[in-house]
């Protein structure tokens, strides 16, 4: 855990919580997830955390309004229970990933190639919620460097023109730990899952693009009780097992929006769904 703890840009860590709110991939369903907050501000006690496990962007109909939920809802929560900033965690998710990547398109081996794979992803919408057409970055995309770097100069210039959304993308983390008031972790709050046979600190697409289920763990991983994650391509609802909990309702993909509240030792306090 030393490493980890020392690479706070990759690594959150919460401490002192008695429960932690984790919502899973939102995928642009800005109204499911201002229906969830308002559930979850009823219920959000003192000692009370909030994670959210990426694919904030992708797929859905209003991504850019997403962002904005967050970022409203994020400072409403800090500023009426006297919490820190770092006590509301946002983690990078595939989609965030993708994101990234797409904006610094020009520097890829083949821009047409992963253009077009971004696409097929949910990617276009999270591009058309900024204000760019998928034929654009088509046509930029097998036009030569330079003219794909003009592209996304202009793409991140309409990122840039929404107040916060460049600062949360640059502070998204990898993971989230929860700490026990020992100084023990207790909860690890992942995107997709893990690779269980590297250390935390080694998992590098992992978090993303896991070997395999989340679910289909036979035991813990390291000194953690369970492991959340947000997102699952089956989208199957809240999946526990004794070790592990993904939670995806299909949201932004004709499913519904899931957040659950989990105790710090790892049992479900509550399920909610928009």
């Amino acid at each position: 855990m030393s490493q980890m703890i020392a690479d706070g840009n990759k690594f959150a860590l919460l401490r002192g919580a008695q429960r932690v709110w984790a919502i899973a991939s939102i995928h642009g369903e800005s109204e499911r997830l201002r229906d969830l907050h308002r559930a979850i501000s009823e219920r959000f006690v003192p000692g009370d955390r909030l994670v959210y496990l990426g694919n904030i962007l992708g797929y859905g109909p209003d991504v850019a309004s997403a962002v904005d939920e967050v970022l409203s809802f994020r400072r409403a929560v800090i500023a009426a229970h006297g919490m820190f900033a770092a006590d509301v965690v946002v983690l990078r998710g595939a989609q965030e990933e993708m994101w990234q990547k797409l904006l610094q398109l020009q520097l890829a081996l083949n821009p047409g190639e992963v253009f077009d794979w971004m696409m097929e992803q949910g990617v276009g919408a999270t591009l058309e919620s900024y204000g760019g057409l998928i034929g654009d970055g088509r046509d930029a995309s097998r036009s030569g460097a330079a003219m794909c770097a003009r592209w996304t100069a202009s793409l991140r210039d309409h990122v840039h023109a929404r107040s916060g959304h460049s600062q949360i993308m640059s502070a998204l983390r990898r993971a989230a730990v929860n700490m026990s008031p020992e100084g023990k972790p207790t909860l690890l709050f992942v995107h997709a899952g893990i690779d269980e046979t590297r250390p935390l600190e080694a998992q590098k697409d992992s978090f993303w693009w896991p070997p395999r289920e989340l679910g289909s763990s036979e035991g813990p991983y390291g000194e953690f009780a369970r492991i959340i994650a947000g997102f699952d391509r089956q989208a199957r609802g809240v999946t526990e097992t004794p070790f592990t909990i993904t939670l995806d309702g299909g949201a932004g993909r004709s499913g519904n929006l899931l957040a659950v509240c989990v105790e710090s030792g790892g049992a479900v306090a509550e399920v909610l769904e928009a």
